[in-house]
């Protein structure tokens, strides 16, 4: 297609996308409203009313709409493109996604029948009672929760990921040695270190950056105040682009909430703050088997954190809200994942039986709560706290636990973190694969949770910066080759998998270095000079 019809084409998705929303009906009242204005005037009735809607404000807030749609879901590179091939356009992904899928339902399913646990029940009203008077202090029960088990934990999925493989390569063709190595085995295009500093070149080391510059021998004047008061003007004007231009180079800690809630148009209206209410209703009335996995999840990771086990009510009242919101279901359009399928007892195994379930079509994993845990450190309105995480999710974190040939997403996250090391570190890379300690069994736990749970919170929420501002999950796998490069002298001496582990075990520490001495990132630099330097 030429640019013009390109160009028709978005348009049209974007209209149709936004027509009938919320945000649609606002304007369109306060357009009827202005018109009984005495200085709108029949002859200039298009441009007044234009005037007005942007001298009112609401001119922004339909263009950080329209910004949205263009980050969450960008539009078909063609009318006639099917609707698999806009949710992956790879036949091997698609079928490893499904086949992983089954599985993950299967053991579902399975843990249902043995433990005789209905997927989904209404709660006596007692019980709703009780739930509704301790929803605030829901970290206080002990439920008997010693027989769920997660359905899988990252160590699974890992060991999916490497079995992938395209039908259509011969990896005998390549001629690279160093590509048979790593444990991914698929060709994905990811970016070179130079195509990297290309990409982030707010990045480099001329360019101050919060968390690095605010803290080295440099006076404030310099750069963090100047910074500051242009992060307030941006919070002031109420512009999603320019927010995310600005969160490039990391966002200050008064500004961080309102900044990032501003990248992803998440304005906690009436109506989000009503439909969180709602999804608390649903949660009172019905009890989801997903429940006690969301439980078991809290008491197994976040609870167990020094950072985040305060936060343990909040994630109850935030993961068992997600589990019923079928405003969710909407990324799938996009997602090369499926929602799973169950059927209404006693109906048999009709189709026209079968229901999304959970209703969000997201079956909870091990480490799923720290999604959201380093959240509730910004937000303590459990709505807007709601509202950020859904975002969050639905533009990043699916990506990370689905099979797909999304430059963010795990698999070429997994390719690119070896393929650094390989091209970089090759000394180490060999070391470590020759003793059995292949470095992405090591890092692949870091890249699942975008290093939820094992940076530093300060640390972790200059990271999410980046992945908001860039509007990908790169530098998570960029970062991890870093924590290596960082610990590479250590691990050269390393013997075993057990050994490698331990000397990268502190990494809440290793990082502060890491970032503290900051080829890339605030993060990277100092080990990827030392790479580039051998």
């Amino acid at each position: 297609m030429d640019d013009g019809s390109e160009l028709s084409l978005s348009v049209a998705h974007i209209v149709r996308r936004l027509k009938g929303s919320h945000l649609h009906a606002q304007i369109e009242r306060r357009a009827k409203e202005c018109l009984h204005q005495p200085e709108i005037r029949l002859d200039s009735l298009r441009e007044d009313v234009r005037r007005f809607l942007r001298t009112s404000g609401w001119e922004r807030q339909l263009q950080n709409a329209v910004y949205r749609e263009l980050q969450v879901q960008r539009p078909p590179s063609h009318p006639a493109a099917p609707l698999e091939h806009l949710k992956e356009p790879l036949a091997y992904m698609r079928k490893a996604q499904a086949c992983w899928e089954k599985r993950v339902l299967k053991s579902l399913n399975s843990m249902s029948a043995e433990l005789g646990v209905p997927l989904a029940r209404m709660r006596p009203a007692a019980e709703q009672k009780e739930l509704t008077s301790k929803w605030n202090e829901m970290g206080t029960d002990e439920p008997d929760l010693t027989s769920f088990r997660p359905v899988f934990a990252p160590k699974d999925f890992l060991e999916v990921l490497i079995s992938l493989r395209n039908p259509n390569y011969d990896s005998s063709e390549d001629v690279g040695v160093r590509s048979h190595w790593g444990l991914i085995q698929v060709p994905l295009d990811v970016r070179d270190i130079p195509q990297l500093r290309r990409a982030y070149a707010e990045l480099n080391l001329t360019t101050g950056q919060l968390g690095i510059d605010d803290h080295a021998h440099i006076h404030p004047d310099l750069f963090e105040n100047e910074y500051l008061q242009i992060g307030k003007k941006v919070v002031v004007e109420q512009d999603s682009a320019a927010a995310q231009q600005y969160s490039r180079q990391g966002c200050s800690t008064g500004l961080r909430a309102d900044l990032w809630a501003l990248i992803l148009n998440s304005n906690n209206q009436p109506q989000d703050a009503m439909h969180y209410e709602q999804l608390t209703a649903g949660v009172v009335q019905h009890d989801l088997l997903v429940d006690s996995l969301i439980y078991k999840d809290v008491k197994l990771t976040a609870s167990n954190d020094d950072y985040y086990f305060v936060f343990e009510d909040f994630l109850y009242q935030v993961l068992l809200c997600f589990s019923r919101d079928t405003a969710v279901l909407e990324h799938f359009k996009y997602n090369s994942a499926t929602p799973p399928r169950s059927f209404v007892q006693g109906k048999g195994e009709d189709e026209e039986c079968a229901v999304v379930y959970p209703p969000n079509g997201v079956i909870p994993f091990h480490g799923f709560s720290m999604y959201v845990a380093p959240l509730c450190f910004l937000y303590n309105e459990p709505s807007k706290l709601y509202s950020v995480f859904r975002e969050m999710y639905i533009r990043y974190f699916f990506r990370l636990h689905s099979i797909s040939s999304s430059s963010s997403g795990v698999v070429s996250l997994c390719l690119q973190f070896e393929r650094l090391l390989q091209t970089h570190l090759p000394q180490l890379f060999y070391h470590l694969r020759q003793i059995g300690a292949q470095p992405l069994r090591i890092a692949f736990k870091w890249m699942v949770r975008a290093f939820s749970g094992y940076l530093s919170t300060d640390q972790l929420l200059l990271l999410w910066d980046r992945i908001l501002g860039y509007d990908s999950l790169e530098i998570v796998a960029v970062l991890a080759a870093a924590v290596f490069a960082f610990r590479a002298e250590n691990l050269m001496e390393v013997t075993s998998l057990g050994s490698a582990e331990v000397c990268l075990s502190h990494i809440r520490r290793v990082c502060v270095c890491v970032f503290d001495t900051s080829i890339l990132s605030p993060s990277l630099t100092y080990s990827w000079k030392a790479a580039n330097s051998r």
